[in-house]
């Protein structure tokens, strides 16, 4: 395995656009062998030369960037003068795209200079078998060099990561599904004489990666072990020119004011979550456990894009006379909604949940279909931003008359959303009986008792969510708190930029659902659908 073998046919290259944004967006120009490229943090870290390197830091301070660049040298250059295979290893899918992404612009550059061939990006397709014999197929990105050598992103952890030979990078390693288990079999490398290089923003004082920094700054490792911690803060990072960097990927002109005010918005984004802001930005890990939902739990339920439905209207729109604002609703139900409720299979149990907002916030429905294997898929999502509540309960209320098989849904009850829960019970209590519209008041005790089940359902891979950036955010929002799984509270005057609304909404919607799916109706309720175009005569006007 030491060479990660693709299997027959399974290479493709990958186009320069489909790379994450952030390495997209380095400019034409930009030289990595550059005097004075790196900053001042970025240099001490490269210089450091250890068997086991580990880097807690604050988000996006440039870590990651310059030990893709101290990579790419490596992996260009000769057995004789230090060349080798490097294996990064990142929580999610997009992240090790990312990394070589980073790679690949910088060994055009490289191997330019040096007169050496190298490849494009290529995605591929390997056999990892563990040590009982059961194999899976993984997906993963390589750079191939003149050298011999190669950098390789894998999308998940090896099983058989013990049998990789050369040096393994090991990114937001506090937020890996199985943190300890990708640590234990990072360690085995040493025995070949491996490098191993392990870098993460914290995820909670009882995260597996902090126990590691603890271990290592105490001493337990032994006095010849070879093991260092390097941290790196977000001020620390500003202090040697992280802003003017920003300035020259994204083209800006650097100012005083300008850094001033780019400093102030990013630390003001974290509203009163300052434990949050501390772990984020000062590498200070927080007393909650963390983030609840792994990252690469949430790539792998995001399974393909999907419709997520975005309807956003300015403040002048509830002044507007009720019959235009009705129409509107109607206009947004019949174009967007109604042709994805008529698509959805009629033989099949749906349930929906609501996180309700008027001015803060989002408001997100979300829609499940229970599969015959009883996994959740939704086929859709709407999210509705400052849209008076008589439009917000047209649309909600045409989702539900739309749902197949109609088997429940479950809403945000709590303050401002008590109102259209009592309503939407009342609505639909005639054909549903009242108990069709669970009223949900996000409480603690609510939080603790099912905010797990849906979580334990990434756990089994069990649901089909649309694959979104703005909703993997919300997901990632879910931390412990004292203990229990949850969204911590916030509010939009916390925020400077009025912007920065999106807080966990669709996280909510996404629980609410679940308990609706749990908590289904009887049979009896159901009203059978015989074909998908009865599903569209329930949207009401349609």
């Amino acid at each position: 395995m030491g060479a990660l073998t693709p299997l027959k046919s399974t290479i493709r290259v990958v186009e320069w656009d489909e790379l994450p944004p952030q390495a997209r967006e380095i400019p034409e120009g930009f030289d990595p062998l550059a005097e004075g490229v790196l900053m001042a943090h970025q240099a001490a870290w490269l210089a450091i030369k250890a068997g086991i390197k580990v880097c807690p830091k604050g988000r996006r301070t440039g870590i990651t960037f310059c030990q893709a660049l101290d990579d790419t040298i490596t992996a260009g250059s000769r057995k004789s003068a230090g060349g080798d295979n490097i294996y990064y290893i990142g929580d999610t899918k997009e992240k090790g795209l990312e990394f070589v992404g980073y790679c690949a612009k910088f060994a055009r550059v490289i191997a330019e200079a040096q007169g050496q061939g190298v490849s494009g990006i290529e995605e591929f397709l390997f056999d990892d078998q563990d040590d009982k014999g059961y194999s899976r197929h993984i997906n993963a990105y390589r750079i191939r060099f003149a050298s011999g050598y190669q950098i390789v992103a894998l999308s998940s952890r090896p099983a058989n990561i013990r049998g990789l030979q050369g040096k393994v990078r090991i990114d937001e390693a506090a937020f890996h599904a199985d943190v300890q288990g990708v640590l234990d079999a990072a360690t085995a490398l040493l025995i070949w004489g491996g490098e191993i290089v392990i870098i993460s923003s914290h995820n909670g004082k009882g995260n597996p990666f902090n126990q590691l920094i603890k271990d290592i700054e105490a001493g337990r490792y032994g006095e010849k072990s070879d093991a260092v911690v390097f941290a790196v803060t977000f001020d620390q990072a500003v202090e040697n020119g992280l802003y003017e960097r920003v300035c020259l990927m994204k083209g800006w002109t650097p100012t005083p004011t300008g850094k001033e005010e780019w400093y102030k918005r990013i630390r003001a984004a974290y509203g009163p979550r300052k434990a949050a802001m501390r772990e984020e930005l000062d590498a200070i890990p927080r007393d909650s456990g963390g983030v609840s939902i792994p990252g690469v739990w949430i790539e792998r339920a995001m399974k393909e894009e999907r419709p997520v439905l975005r309807a956003t209207l300015d403040d002048d729109f509830v002044r507007r006379p009720d019959s235009e604002r009705r129409s509107w609703a109607d206009d947004f139900i019949k174009r967007s909604i109604a042709p994805l409720l008529v698509a959805l299979d009629p033989s099949l149990e749906h349930v929906a949940g609501m996180d309700f907002a008027r001015h803060r916030h989002f408001s997100v429905i979300t829609p499940l279909t229970i599969q015959h294997n009883l996994d959740r898929k939704a086929p859709f999502v709407v999210e509705l931003n400052n849209v008076p509540n008589r439009q917000q309960e047209q649309i909600w209320w045409a989702v539900l008359r739309g749902l197949p098989r109609f088997a429940g849904a479950a809403m945000d009850a709590t303050g401002p959303g008590q109102q259209m829960a009592e309503y939407t019970a009342d609505e639909f209590a005639a054909d549903f009986g009242r108990d069709c519209i669970h009223q949900i008041d996000l409480s603690r005790k609510w939080y603790g008792a099912w905010m797990p089940k849906m979580i334990t359902c990434f756990e089994d891979d069990n649901y089909d969510l649309p694959r979104d950036a703005s909703l993997e955010q919300d997901l990632r929002t879910v931390e412990e708190i004292d203990g229990i799984p949850m969204v911590a509270r916030v509010e939009r005057k916390d925020f400077k930029d009025p912007d920065l609304v999106r807080h966990g909404d669709f996280a909510i919607s996404l629980a609410l659902a679940e308990y609706a799916a749990l908590n289904k109706m009887p049979p009896a309720y159901f009203v059978p659908l015989t074909a998908p175009r009865q599903a569209s005569r329930m949207v009401r006007g349609f």
